[in-house]
């Protein structure tokens, strides 16, 4: 059963990158739509210059993983935790928090540099088949910490969950204030706040792929916890409701709701196989809609548009939106040439393009920049 299911995934895939949603839709529904191809083999792997161009391994996994959810989920049982793991002059702490809505295992990183004082703390939330040590070392985070004194939360979806450990962004259930993942991370974010001296108007939210779209629905549920997000090669919140539209939203854009009234950032490679960059323009447009919803009379000024060339490795153009007062409402990296994968990272982790920019620094840097402007 399982090896004809992952099949049939594997066949909806294909008829949705053919434009073929309806069929696509059936198919998942189990109505007739053809005979599904046989699934092929694909490991984990890093991706560089030469494997970025390969984006439907990557498809595949996540189709994988959306195929086990059609079965149902299952309630996150406890992890073990381990003892505090010491990184340079830094610590990475092995915790866990449960609430109502489950519980997940996370990893807390402290630098050395931490006094004691009131620090920003930045959620990190890794994309599918990850964990938290392989996005720890893919993004490099930890080393911005220390150099920027602030902590690092890595949330780390379980298996019980999600067999691919994907966040389940796609699930209504879990895009809600209050119950699901979203009220989880919440828990996990509120959690390390009390456990440390955390500055509450400095908590940001960012992730890749599936913890990208995560991301997003952070902001849009809880726009009083966190300060601004980021988002890697993921999704708008609302853009998908199921596993079926979860498809049609990564190749399309989907029919995302309200943006959040949160300073973003949002990257994106615009030769993503995975998850198109039509989603980097959806994340922008919400945003853009809801300064305009949230506040009378703001408007959003055209964006300043600076392209990039890097002989080294991928060019990209950032374009910076600001609101009629001039404040910085949304930044967008396009890279190009850039495919699903975590730019400027290290090797040492999954999903990672080290061929620039750096987007855990340029996230950092546009975190640190932001302030409440209010909201609290």
């Amino acid at each position: 059963m399982t090896e004809n299911r992952n099949a049939t995934m594997l066949e909806a895939l294909r008829l949705t990158r053919e434009g073929r949603l309806t069929e696509a839709t059936s198919l998942l529904q189990g109505r007739p739509g053809g005979l599904p191809r046989r699934a092929e083999p694909a490991g984990r792997r890093h991706v560089d210059s030469t494997v970025a161009r390969s984006g439907d391994r990557g498809i595949k996994r996540l189709v994988g993983t959306l195929g086990a959810a059609l079965s149902g989920t299952t309630t996150a049982s406890p992890e073990p935790v381990s003892p505090v793991t010491r990184i340079g002059s830094g610590e990475t702490r092995r915790l866990s928090h449960t609430d109502a809505a489950g519980t997940r295992s996370y990893e807390l990183y402290v630098p050395g540099t931490y006094a004691g004082a009131p620090v920003p703390l930045v959620v990190m939330l890794h994309g599918g088949t990850q964990d938290a040590r392989d996005f720890a070392a893919g993004t490099r985070m930890n080393e911005l910490a220390e150099q920027h004194v602030f902590l690092v939360a890595y949330p780390e979806q379980s298996k019980a969950a999600n067999n691919g450990r994907y966040w389940n962004w796609f699930r209504r259930g879990d895009q809600q204030r209050g119950s699901g993942e979203a009220a989880i991370l919440a828990g996990i974010t509120r959690s390390v706040m009390s456990l440390e001296h955390v500055d509450p108007s400095r908590v940001y939210v960012a992730g890749l792929s599936a913890g990208g779209a995560m991301a997003a629905v952070m902001a849009a549920a809880y726009p009083d916890l966190y300060a601004a997000v980021g988002v890697h090669s993921g999704l708008a919140a609302g853009a998908a409701h199921d596993v079926a539209s979860a498809f049609g939203a990564m190749q399309s854009g989907g029919s995302p709701s309200a943006g959040s009234d949160l300073p973003l950032i949002v990257f994106h490679g615009d030769r993503d196989r995975t998850v198109a960059p039509v989603n980097a323009d959806q994340l922008i447009a919400c945003r853009i809609a809801a300064v305009r919803k949230g506040r009378a009379g703001a408007t959003v000024q055209e964006p300043a548009v600076t392209e990039a060339a890097n002989a080294a490795g991928h060019g990209h153009t950032r374009s910076v939106y600001r609101d009629g007062d001039g404040h910085v409402v949304a930044e967008q990296w396009t890279v190009h040439g850039g495919a699903h994968a975590w730019f400027g990272g290290s090797p040492s982790g999954s999903y990672t393009d080290p061929q620039g920019p750096d987007a855990s620094a340029e996230m950092v840097r546009f975190f640190l920049e932001q302030g409440t402007q209010g909201r609290r």
